[in-house]
């Protein structure tokens, strides 16, 4: 399988401004990025929704990184390799993210379908990671897990 983006040239601070200005362009009117050793994140609020994406980043010793057909690369030629694999991911972010815009522009879906698994809810964490561990309950047990069970009223409750 081919790798989208796999050969850029295209740095990352590129891609992020690219993401910034997409993100604009579209209507965003919030944006911020930030990022720590094994991630980078970008968050953006758009039609009254707050979104994030968080890109998890290669670790730096990874194999394919570090080693190669012949045995173990240098320290530049390693660095060179895993500066690569972070372009990459970020021309794929960006592309991900301009094609859920353009879906949306388009009418081809709405901004809460393509997005949603990275809508910010209250507490802080994504749609996403709140709705996984449901969906793999549902599947696990066949059945439908409750919807906003902490809205739910006792047995009885009719009012």
């Amino acid at each position: 399988m081919t790798r989208f983006a796999a050969n850029t040239d295209v740095s990352a601070s590129r891609s992020r401004d690219e993401i910034e200005r997409t993100l604009t362009r579209y209507g965003a009117d919030q944006f911020m990025y930030g990022w720590q050793d094994d991630a980078a994140m970008v968050a953006f609020r758009m039609v009254g929704r707050q979104v994030r994406f968080v890109l998890p980043m290669p670790s730096k010793e990874e194999k394919r990184f570090t080693h190669h057909s012949r045995g173990r690369r240098t320290p530049d030629a390693a660095l060179k390799e895993w500066e690569q694999a972070v372009r990459q991911r970020w021309r794929a972010l960006s592309l991900v993210i301009k094609a859920k815009l353009e879906a949306v522009e388009s009418g081809i879906s709405e901004f809460e379908d393509e997005f949603l698994a990275n809508i910010v809810m209250p507490n802080g964490s994504t749609a996403g990671q709140w709705v996984r561990p449901q969906i793999a309950i549902a599947y696990r047990t066949s059945e439908m897990p409750k919807m906003l069970p902490a809205l739910s009223r006792p047995a009885g409750d009719e009012a």
